[in-house]
């Protein structure tokens, strides 16, 4: 596939080093400092010139692209570049980055002209969305409008017994699941029934929601429903986030150190009570007992406040946090502080879009551990040699099928189950093995 893209940040680049393998790349941008080493490390094509001039269009040969990303921090960049593409190329897959939710109102009305619409806004109130409601977890995704859940859980000190040590064949593990990867150290193993689970090993699990706080349960008893959280930060992202958790009846308290912003959120979101506060305060934090809640979220613009205000936050005794990371070099730094989860916007929205250059039967693509390995939702071809066969007859190559979606219902396969022409299966592998899987498929 050919495929030109817009942006060579931290979007840009994640786009570049989860296809480059497979695909002929171009990419614009124009600092030469953000090009040159995607160049050397990948061989591709770059052009320093500005994405919004239909003469960088055209010099990348998008007229002869099947995907044209623009994925710039820059709306009005992104758009213009969008508006050449469909000119140059009509048949092409034209996808945007947007960080203006009004344009992704436009784009389902149908009055903006590009096929598909990420807003890195959205994508990271998702993301937090799901570990909000899965919060023993390091990260969580959904699949088949939220019938199947992929949940990544570090296995903890006080996890149940009956989890560890036992060979999965024997192991009491919850209905409608499946152990896709144990991670240990830098190895990964696909897991037979022999295999069994250690403390400290990350482990990766598809399942029924039901079943996915069922393992949360087992890994880490006594954790509850999240009711009451905190955002930290009232910029886009943190009004999104607050959005998102309201809507889903969550109780939201939102901190915000300017003043005008604080009130401009409090007048979008009524159901949230909003502070005018810098969230560094300790007094603050005492008297509004902000260490009582569940859960807080930080979403300040800043990576090093950001960090100070997770730490000051965890002191005062809030429970479960997650970090809103702006530059993916402070990821090691939050983790290593005791913060649960960290969410890159940018890597989530990255992640959005690599679907796109997909096989066109991919529906949905979820990364893990840094891009390691990826998790695939495509349906199956009647030619796919896996068709017609039992899933214990199936050889592994490197891949398992943990979830498949037939008639839209989901089923969580058992050995004597016969994979069946159209079927949607949610599959589990390396990346570098995404095309065999594809292939075989």
């Amino acid at each position: 596939m050919k495929i030109v893209v817009v942006g060579a940040g931290q979007v840009g680049s994640t786009i570049v080093e989860a296809l480059h393998g497979e695909h002929d790349l171009t990419v614009i941008d124009t600092v030469r400092e953000r090009l040159e080493p995607l160049a050397y490390r990948y061989d591709l094509r770059t052009i320093e010139a500005n994405g919004a001039s239909r003469r960088a269009i055209q010099q990348a040969g998008t007229s002869e692209a099947d995907l044209f990303i623009a994925c710039t921090s820059r709306d009005e960049v992104n758009l213009v570049a969008c508006s050449f593409a469909r000119v140059e190329a009509p048949r092409a897959t034209i996808v945007i980055r947007t960080s203006n939710v009004e344009y992704i109102d436009l784009w389902r009305e149908g009055r903006l002209d590009v096929d598909f619409a990420v807003s890195s806004e959205l994508e990271t109130a998702h993301a937090v969305s799901r570990s909000i409601g899965m919060p023993t977890a390091r990260q969580t995704d959904v699949f088949a409008d939220g019938q199947v859940q992929i949940v990544e859980f570090e296995i903890p000190e006080g996890a149940d017994p009956a989890v560890l040590g036992v060979p999965l064949r024997e192991a009491q593990l919850p209905h409608d699941s499946r152990v896709l990867a144990i991670i240990r150290g830098d190895s990964m193993t696909l897991p037979g029934g022999r295999d069994v689970i250690q403390q400290d090993d990350r482990i990766v699990v598809i399942g029924s929601p039901q079943a996915a706080r069922e393992w949360g349960a087992l890994l880490a008893p006594g954790e509850g429903v999240v009711e009451d959280v905190v955002v930290f930060g009232g910029g886009q992202v943190g009004a999104a986030i607050a959005r998102m958790l309201t809507t889903q009846g969550i109780g939201v308290r939102l901190i915000e150190p300017d003043r005008d912003r604080a009130r401009e959120v409090a007048e979008e979101l009524p159901a949230c009570r909003v502070y005018s506060a810098t969230g560094i305060d300790a007094d603050f934090l005492a008297r509004e007992r902000i260490g009582s809640a569940q859960a807080a979220v930080f979403a300040i613009k800043d990576d090093a406040r950001n960090h100070y205000a997770a730490t000051l936050a965890r002191a005062h005794g809030v429970r479960f946090t997650i970090a809103i990371v702006h530059d993916a070099i402070s990821t090691p730094v939050y983790e290593l502080s005791g913060v649960d989860v960290t969410i890159n916007p940018r890597g989530v929205t990255a992640e959005e879009i690599v679907r796109f250059a997909h096989d066109p039967r991919t529906q949905q693509v979820a990364m893990l551990e840094g891009d390691r390995y990826e998790v695939l939702d495509i349906t199956t071809q009647p030619t796919s040699e896996y068709v017609g066969l039992r899933f214990r007859e199936m050889p592994i190559r490197g891949a398992l099928i943990g979830a498949i979606v037939r008639d839209g219902h989901a089923v969580f396969p058992r050995s004597d189950e016969v994979l069946q022409a159209g079927d949607r299966v949610i599959v589990f592998t390396e990346r570098s093995r995404v095309p065999d899987v594809e292939k075989v498929l």
